[in-house]
């Protein structure tokens, strides 16, 4: 099936980010979100994005006009039926997903794909709410999307190879590159990742160094770009206390147990940049570390 209209649910820092390489890849992008305000904000963050690519020369003035062009935003869900491939990447919660795709089904057309990109949740579950559970798959962007080069392609247990492939195409006119993985919790990247951030956090808790210490250690000790509590707070501490609560749930196993300050922090609505604080305090000039 060949692949031109792209809708994606959700406007927020994967969907906008989503909607920027689809439409630089020349795709036909419909974004829709439940308010009118967050679908402005990523209509403008793009264009900023796109604008920050031009002056860095990785694409023309032309790619970026021609881009914007091909964005359109809607706040009616069902407007996406028409479209030939879904990415859902609304709030990481399994029961807005499925009433997203519950409402969608009725308003697609025969041969429409359905994705989804979250990170965690499993794909067969989300795939047999619907109609169509073989041409359903997980289609997970890293953050940020315009400059990570992976795609994690997860296939349900009803996933068909045509849809397989299809999306495996799409990926590589994206310009980047899939990996695929099996239908287990948290698949390849965060069932690595978020057990080595939540261990960060237990090292912090049981006071065996500080929020410093621990992000120099692993950033100079172990050459990571970023360090591990500096990382989970650019991707939000209630997304890494979703992903460890579905791999304790999942797996059951208590490795998998999230740290309890991890637990805290959320409760404290300290989720990290998105709030301006988390393990550290972004509201000033420099990020001050909270502990």
């Amino acid at each position: 099936m060949a692949i031109e209209r792209v809708g994606i649910v959700g406007a927020g820092q994967m969907g906008n980010g989503i909607a920027h390489v689809f439409a630089v890849a020349g795709y036909d992008v419909l974004l829709t979100d439940v308010r009118q305000d967050a679908l402005d904000r990523a209509v403008a963050l793009i264009d900023r994005n796109l604008t920050r690519q031009v002056t860095r020369d990785l694409i023309d003035a032309g790619t970026k006009a021609a881009a914007m062009q091909r964005i359109v935003t809607t706040a009616t869900l069902t407007d996406l039926g028409q479209t030939d491939l879904i990415i859902e990447a609304a709030t990481e919660r399994e029961t807005i997903k499925q009433a997203i795709f519950e409402d969608l089904i009725p308003h697609l057309k025969p041969d429409t794909i359905l994705t989804s990109n979250t990170s965690s949740i499993s794909i067969t579950r989300l795939a047999s709410r619907t109609d169509r559970p073989e041409r359903f798959m997980g289609f997970h962007f890293m953050n940020p999307v315009p400059i990570m080069q992976l795609v994690e392609l997860i296939r349900g247990i009803a996933t068909d190879e045509s849809t397989f492939k299809t999306c495996e195409g799409v990926v590589a006119r994206l310009g980047k590159t899939s990996t695929a993985s099996e239908d287990f919790p948290a698949f390849i990247v965060n069932r690595i990742l978020m057990p080595m951030i939540n261990e960060a956090i237990y090292t912090l808790y049981e006071g065996v160094g500080s929020v410093q210490s621990i992000d120099t250690s692993l950033k100079l000790g172990a050459n990571h770009p970023m360090g591990p509590l500096e990382l989970a707070d650019f991707i939000g501490l209630d997304t890494c206390l979703a992903i460890m609560n579905v791999l304790h749930d999942g797996l059951a196993d208590t490795k998998y147990r999230p740290c309890p300050l991890l637990t805290k922090y959320v409760e404290a609505g300290w989720l990290g940049r998105k709030s301006q604080r988390g393990f550290y305090d972004y509201r000033g000039d420099v990020p001050v570390p909270t502990r």
